[in-house]
């Protein structure tokens, strides 16, 4: 793939606040200007939450996963709850994105870039301002970021100190992740540890047993052969990522360095696809970051206004830079993804390619529950494997919304659940997703997939 000249953009000025002068979608309405600004202010002098140096080490190993090298694992809540930022929570969460991780790795044999969606994913898009109980109706739940999902005036209130919160929360989060990752929880030398309670099927607790013993076989025959410590595998590294919604906290968080500006709230952000137009706040807002950004892609889409963000978002054609993240549906998938991969290589933007197969599936239930089904994710995944190997191109990496938890919010998978199940344990606010033992059997789903196309 050529790389194309440098691209002498329309808006030659940027700055962490040139997004104000765009139209920025998905934004609550605060009543109070100068609490926000008092909230932003105090936001702007807080500590980040990562560095430049990681992001910079997350961007190499996307470049590695564009070329086939390695596979980015991309998962977590659809938004976070701040009652939730418990260590059990947390651990679990982890937990099953190291369980699959590990499946991944041993089945593909490359290396897994683990990407979290936690830290930071307080804050939702919703398809409506506005929603109503009887004659009365309120702001709509956006995320504890902004409001709470109790159907109350003093509830729904947008309130800007709730951004400090999130950030409160936040870090709590991140530093016992990292002191977990730091504590041996997920020393790769004791696997054992992550155990499989949650798991229901036979089948699969035993296939997951086998991996984690052919691991412990290998690792001990390194150690015993070699005279250098295996350091490298001492420990698994995981990055985070959050939805850049609400512009005014992540401006909060872009920092200036010798190198550009970082949005130092997460590693990875990323624009969803109800605000990636072309003329949108948050394309505008990304474009000036030096984070690496994913860009969520659907129907709606148009192939000359996706070749135009492109542009305008890497004008350099930076690998690594950018990562589509497809989403379409089961149906789909098979006449969309192949168009955007034509208009994407012409495009000559070196993109890695990832799959989101939850968001197209998304169903209502008679009784009104949002709901997946998994054998649909599945399908839409695998279809997106295919449709990547016939146009000689790779699919790197796959977007899950998913939870440690043994919820009840996804139909099918190895326990069978139907919608009848569903009321069992329905626990999230906005979107269903699959709890851990899903996930799990989604990655070995991965794993024999690929097998089949080497």
């Amino acid at each position: 793939m050529s790389k194309k000249p440098p691209i002498e953009s329309p808006f030659a000025t940027w700055s962490p606040s040139s997004w104000q002068a765009f139209e920025a979608r998905q934004q609550p309405f605060f009543e109070d200007d100068v609490e926000l600004g008092r909230v932003l202010e105090r936001l702007a002098v807080l500590p980040p939450l990562v560095t430049p140096w990681e992001i910079n080490r997350l961007q190499q190993n996307l470049v590695e996963a564009s070329a086939g090298k390695r596979f980015l694992l991309q998962g977590g809540d659809c938004a976070e709850r701040f009652d939730e930022c418990r260590p059990d929570i947390i651990a679990n969460r982890l937990k099953v994105l190291l369980q699959m991780s590990l499946v991944l790795i041993y089945g593909l044999r490359m290396p897994v870039i683990r990407v979290g969606r936690f830290a930071g994913q307080y804050a939702k898009p919703r398809s409506a301002d506005f929603e109503g109980q009887g004659a009365e109706r309120l702001p709509t739940y956006r995320g504890d970021m902004v409001n709470a999902p109790e159907f109350g005036r003093q509830a729904r209130r947008p309130a800007p100190e709730r951004m400090i919160t999130a950030y409160e929360r936040s870090t709590m989060t991140l530093n016992y992740v990292r002191a977990l990752g730091e504590g041996g929880f997920a020393d790769l030398r004791h696997p054992e540890y992550w155990d499989l309670d949650f798991v229901t099927s036979d089948h699969l607790r035993a296939e997951y047993q086998a991996i984690v013993d052919s691991i412990l076989d290998a690792l001990r025959f390194t150690e015993a052969v070699s005279p250098l410590p295996i350091s490298n595998t001492d420990r698994v590294s995981f990055f985070t990522s959050h939805e850049a919604l609400l512009l005014p906290y992540e401006e909060a968080f872009t920092r200036a360095t010798s190198k550009g500006y970082y949005n130092l709230s997460t590693h990875f952000p990323w624009i969803g696809k109800r605000t990636n137009t072309l003329d949108s706040a948050h394309v505008e807002y990304v474009r000036g970051l030096r984070n690496p950004i994913g860009l969520k892609v659907g129907h709606d889409l148009e192939a000359r206004e996706l070749t135009a963000i492109l542009d305008r978002v890497d004008p350099d054609c930076e690998p690594g830079r950018v990562t589509l993240i497809t989403r379409f549906g089961v149906e789909g998938i098979e006449e969309a993804l192949p168009r955007l991969i034509d208009v994407v290589n012409a495009s000559g933007h070196p993109v890695l390619w990832t799959c989101d197969p939850m968001h197209g599936n998304t169903e209502i239930t008679e009784d009104g529950l949002k709901t997946r089904r998994f054998e649909n994710i599945q399908s839409e995944l695998e279809q997106a494997f295919d449709i990547h190997h016939a146009s000689g191109t790779i699919l790197g990496g796959v977007h899950l919304e998913l939870t440690g938890e043994n919820v009840t919010e996804c139909t099918g998978g190895a326990r069978g659940l139907e919608e009848k199940d569903l009321h069992e344990a329905y626990e999230s606010q906005v979107d269903p997703r699959l709890n851990a033992e899903q996930a799990l059997e989604m990655a070995f789903s991965i794993v024999r997939k690929c097998r089949t196309m080497r």
